[in-house]
């Protein structure tokens, strides 16, 4: 695998990317693209090198990125901006096909936790996308995020964004709290999570508060049958105590087909990215993509 950083621009605004490609890739030959979109937090050398190897090494052309605000990309620091972001990897997908070695009629999408989010949206507005992959994905922002708390706890969470809600319309600006406010740790494997992230200078302890609000109103199952007759694969675990697998079920249960839901035993939120558990995500996934989106 060869990989080289480039930029594009999104609604005017430029992002930074990673391109990889395969090592045995001839000149002149084209191959099958793959989008990598990140989660709630993340940022592009989070998790998605190891994704970017492993699709590499089956033949595809990847590429990862850093939505507006986040890692090296510009724009306003660390905003979720869920539609945003899907205008983002809709850039994305269109620098990727601009590349020589990319088919621009063979683009796949895969996005992982809220990235699964974000991919299920794109994919269903837009046609370029021909393979979908979602793992440990939000189908419903608001019944994810009431999901995982206690009512006085999501009651205390629906006055802060009331609060700041008004506070941006009045100043224009969004109160930063810790990430953990907003994005509950789970103790089963947020101490993976904190560990992959300690190392990291784009990984952040700090958001505003309208990404409760962000959060609140999107809702990708909403379109998900849009994406059908294109295949969508949604991957989840039985025990994720961040992202419960109802979330994935409910986006496979509104989705047309072709498609395929795979729950994975025993693993949680954070270990779906290394070792086993990753192995077990990554396999199903190359074996969708192979079906249904070959790289030559």
């Amino acid at each position: 695998m060869s990989s080289r950083k480039v930029s594009f621009y999104s609604e005017g605004v430029k992002l930074a990317g990673d391109l990889f490609l395969p090592a045995d890739l001839p000149a002149g030959q084209k191959r099958a693209g793959i989008l990598l979109c990140h989660g709630y937090t993340g940022v592009r050398n989070l998790y998605l090198p190891d994704t970017a190897r492993a699709l590499t090494e089956a033949g595809y052309v990847v590429l990862t990125f850093d939505y507006k605000g986040w890692g090296d990309s510009e724009g306003s620091p660390s905003r979720l901006a869920p539609y945003g972001r899907v205008l983002d990897s809709q850039a994305a997908l269109t620098f990727l096909g601009a590349q020589e070695q990319v088919d621009a009629g063979r683009l796949g999408i895969y996005g992982t936790s809220y990235g699964g989010a974000t991919v299920v949206w794109t994919a269903a507005v837009d046609p370029r996308v021909k393979c979908v992959v979602s793992v440990v994905g939000v189908g419903h922002g608001r019944r994810w995020m009431r999901s995982v708390r206690h009512p006085d706890e999501f009651a205390d969470l629906l006055a802060l964004a009331e609060e700041d809600r008004v506070r941006r319309v009045m100043t224009g600006q969004s109160k930063f709290v810790e990430r953990t406010d907003i994005l509950l740790p789970d103790r089963q494997s947020a101490a993976l999570a904190a560990a992959a992230r300690a190392g990291n200078p784009g990984a952040v302890s700090q958001i505003p508060l309208e990404f409760i609000d962000d959060t609140l109103g999107f809702h990708p199952e909403w379109v998900v049958d849009k994406i059908a007759p294109r295949p969508v694969l949604f991957i989840t675990t039985d025990d994720d105590r961040l992202v419960p697998q109802d979330e994935s079920e409910a986006l496979y249960a509104k989705a047309g087909e072709p498609k395929k839901l795979v729950v994975l035993p025993g693993w949680g939120h954070y270990e779906v990215y290394t070792g086993e558990a990753f192995r077990q995500v990554i396999t199903p996934t190359i074996e969708w993509y192979q079906e249904h989106l070959p790289a030559a």
